[in-house]
């Protein structure tokens, strides 16, 4: 990946901003997936507070990766993709 970031995920911060109700628009981009669930697994990792419980008689998510796929799949990650940059003679870089 580059230093260049196409999308953003909303991270947590100390006093957290109330999230919407609805779930996450569903990522139909499979490298998209990937790319969410990476930026939200470091967030995990870096302390962030998983956003759903384990349902009863399933096996419970250790690995930061496999948590933060199960939350983008369940659409509690929320994500902006941002426009493409222009490069200088207006063309998108």
């Amino acid at each position: 990946m580059d230093d260049a970031q196409d999308f953003e995920v909303s991270g947590e911060l100390a006093a957290a901003p109330e999230e919407p109700q609805e779930p996450a628009p569903a990522i139909q981009s499979r490298f998209l997936f990937v790319d969410v669930a990476a930026l939200r697994a470091k967030q995990l990792r870096r302390g962030a507070r998983v956003r759903f419980e384990a349902e009863p008689g399933t096996p419970a998510l250790y690995k930061a990766e496999r948590v933060a796929m199960e939350e983008v799949r369940r659409g509690l990650v929320y994500y902006q993709v941002l426009p493409p940059k222009s490069g200088q003679n207006g063309e998108a870089a």
